[in-house]
């Protein structure tokens, strides 16, 4: 592992950004004591991993940071960045995607810190990992200390191994290993954990078999129940016999009835042989009709026939007529391409009539043509002897000219080269003469040391943005994870306690009660008032159950006496009882129990009972038909509260997204002031090496003004 560069900010002395760069070769810091050279060292160590405070010569990890001194506050945070060479690709696969790996660790006072490999935050643990797999790390013996020398020579065996092994490279699989064993001690830790749930459930499931047996009884107590409702349907049975008596002597009635309807009939019969007779006669004036009816579709049918045939002929005369037009248009055009093709063939006609004068014109100039052909012949000899007289003039021609061209390039050359050379003097001079360039160098690496100032600023303000959103995101997960417990918690309950109020339902023949409800309060008086009678059936299939009956002759209650059918939501078929029974106050019973009518009865709202017979039963605990009632009220109550709970919980949701919104957005934008600032810095260096750059150029332009003025002299 190659380090290249390490930067520092707020570490220990470091008060200002500061940056050392580990060239090839050996790099050594000079100073006198307590100027901070050990610091670096430490700075190293730290950025690589280190946790105790006491190898870091502090007494808490926050004493890293600058404390302050002379004219200089205290600073509230410091990071130290290392720079590590990843030409050769040797890095772990998660990191071996430069040739440069940048590793930070940032800490806030009393806020812990962070570790970031290329811009990413990763645990301390990688980063120890990524170190020990090259052989390094805050505490390898390749980080020689102060007295570590020493240490080394009085290590112990087990000391001095794992100094061995990391010479070898394994000391990353050893804490790999160590690793892995802690977190098997945690799956062993679990385990652990897991018997004792186990034997929480096997506790559990005691419970569980006692609520069995007392299910089993209860079914037992029902099976007794069912015997007592046999015994009822017995009693019902011999009161059935005495209705049948009643049903027969109404049948001997109804015979009598029957008898005179069948004379009836048998005089509706002898009018329905009358009308049969008369019915022939009708039948054939149907078929008459009908015949003619058939005569009338046919002929339509016909006529329909020939309607279709005479458009199908009409379309195709038509269509007939259109393509009779069509040829007619053909054949006019054929007839106008025959007569051009005919005057053109008489102009062609004419045209070679004319060329038969012209032959006595053409001779005469076939004459003239030959006597132009010797003239020519005697011509060219001439030229011939001419142009040979030339060429020897023209090769001694331009042997002279060759001769001075060559001299004439020669002298252009040296003069061009000597003015290429006090060209490039000249500008050497006015380059070294003009201070101008190095001002603006210097004033555009003041700019960029502005601009990183700025930024440094603008990061420390969104630093502390997000450390208020974060604040703020925090203050939202407890309301949030409380009305997530009530609302969880109430609709639990609802869902319980609708499971057992359902759990009796079913069957052919469901209670009664499953079908009531009553005003809040009032449960009391009517499981008084119904008793038993709440678990009969409305379905007229069942053994007992409420029937639809006429309540034209009921008697009215007594004056001021408030019906208990205005308090609860029954069944048609239990209308008749309810408005029987009023609901008064239990020190008014006593004086209106004596205007009660047969059938009717006082219930108080606690439960005490008075009939019009005498019967009085006082207020006891609440019947199971009365709890009943009861717990449906108490889970209507329960849904709305449920409703409420699950409403707020979602508002605080809303309220939680939003502060992660502002969070993620305000982590956003530290990271974008912190990539700013590093392009900052990175402005700066770059300001910084053309400066140097400009310096040594400055340098080798001097030279080369030296040797271009030997060259001119030279050349002159």
């Amino acid at each position: 592992m190659k380090l290249t560069k390490l930067r520092i900010a707020g570490f220990k002395t470091f008060v200002e950004p500061a940056e050392f760069l580990i060239e090839p070769g050996l790099t050594g810091v000079v100073g006198p004591n307590g100027c901070g050279k050990s610091n670096l060292v430490e700075a190293l160590r730290w950025v690589m991993g280190e946790n105790s405070s006491k190898s870091m010569r502090a007494s808490g990890m926050d004493d890293v940071i600058f404390s302050g001194g002379g004219d200089r506050p205290a600073r509230n945070m410091a990071e130290v960045v290392l720079f590590l060479d990843n030409r050769d690709r040797s890095a772990p696969a998660s990191f071996n995607d430069g040739e440069m790996i940048e590793v930070s660790r940032r800490i806030e006072r009393e806020s812990g810190s962070t570790y970031r490999v290329n811009g990413r935050e990763v645990r301390a643990r990688d980063v120890q990992l990524l170190f020990a797999d090259a052989s390094t790390g805050a505490r390898s013996p390749s980080m020689v200390r102060q007295g570590q020398i020493g240490e080394i020579i009085a290590a112990k065996p087990q000391e001095r191994r794992r100094i061995i092994e990391e010479a070898a490279g394994i000391a990353g699989l050893h804490s790999r290993r160590h690793e892995a064993e802690l977190r098997l001690k945690a799956a062993e830790d679990n385990l652990v954990r897991l018997d004792d749930i186990l034997r929480q459930i096997d506790t559990q499931a005691e419970s569980l078999k006692r609520q069995a047996r007392q299910a089993a009884r209860y079914r037992g107590l029902a099976g007794e129940i069912r015997r007592n409702e046999a015994l009822l349907a017995l009693i019902s049975q011999g009161e059935a016999a005495r209705a049948l008596q009643s049903a027969e002597a109404k049948l001997d009635a109804d015979l009598r009835d029957v008898a005179e309807r069948t004379r009836a009939q048998a005089e509706a019969a002898r009018r329905q042989a009358v009308a049969a007779h008369e019915l022939p006669e009708l039948r054939e004036a149907e078929v008459t009709a009908s015949s003619e009816l058939q005569s009338l579709v046919l002929a339509r049918e016909t006529l329909d026939g020939e309607e279709r045939r005479a458009k199908s002929r009409a379309a195709e005369l038509e269509q007939r007529i259109e393509q009779t037009a069509s040829d007619i248009v053909r054949e006019s055009a054929l007839i106008e391409d025959a007569a051009g093709a005919l005057a053109r063939l008489d102009e062609e006609a004419n045209a070679l009539a004319a060329n038969g004068a012209n032959e006595a014109s053409i001779e005469a100039l076939r004459d003239k043509l030959a006597g132009a052909r010797a003239a020519l012949t005697m011509t060219e000899t001439a030229l011939a002897g001419t142009q040979d007289i030339r060429a020897a003039m023209e090769a001694r021609r331009a042997a002279l000219e060759t001769g001075m061209r060559e001299e004439t390039d020669r002298a252009a050359r040296l003069d061009a080269e000597a003015g290429k050379v006090r060209g490039e003097r000249d500008a050497l001079m006015s380059d070294s003469q003009d201070g101008a360039n190095f001002g603006l160098l210097e004033a555009a690496l003041d700019a960029a040391l502005a601009v990183a100032k700025a930024q440094e600023s603008e990061l420390a303000l969104t630093e502390a943005r997000h450390a208020e959103a974060g604040a703020d995101e925090l203050k939202t997960r407890a309301p949030l994870a409380e009305a997530e417990r009530k609302a969880q918690t109430l609709e639990t309950q609802v869902a319980t306690l609708s499971k057992l109020l359902n759990a009796g339902t079913g069957g052919f023949w469901p209670s009664v009660i499953e079908e009531i409800s009553v005003a809040k309060g009032y449960e009391a008086a009517l499981g008084a008032a119904l008793g038993d009678d709440l678990d009969a059936s409305t379905n007229p299939a069942s053994p007992a159950h409420w029937a639809q009956t006429d309540a034209a002759d009921d008697p009215a209650l007594p004056p001021g006496v408030e019906a208990l059918s205005r308090l609860v939501a029954a069944p048609a078929p239990l209308a008749r009882r309810l408005n029987q029974i009023g609901v008064v106050a239990r020190a008014e019973a006593a004086a209106l129990r004596t205007l009660l009518k047969p059938g009717q009865r006082l219930v108080s709202k606690d439960g005490d009972l008075w009939r019009w017979d005498g019967f009085t039963q006082a207020a006891e605990a609440p019947t199971p038909a009365a709890r009943r009632l009861a717990e449906k009220n108490r889970l209507g109550d329960l849904a709305i509260e449920a409703e409420a709970a699950r409403a707020t919980a979602s508002v605080l949701k809303t309220e939680a997204e939003l502060a992660q919104t502002a969070l993620a957005a305000a982590a956003a934008a530290e990271n974008a002031a912190r990539q700013a600032h590093k392009s900052a810095l990175r402005d700066v260096d770059v300001a910084r090496a053309e400066m140097a750059a400009a310096e040594k150029h400055k340098a080798a332009a001097a030279a080369r003004l030296s040797a271009l003025e030997e060259a001119l002299v030279r050349l002159d």
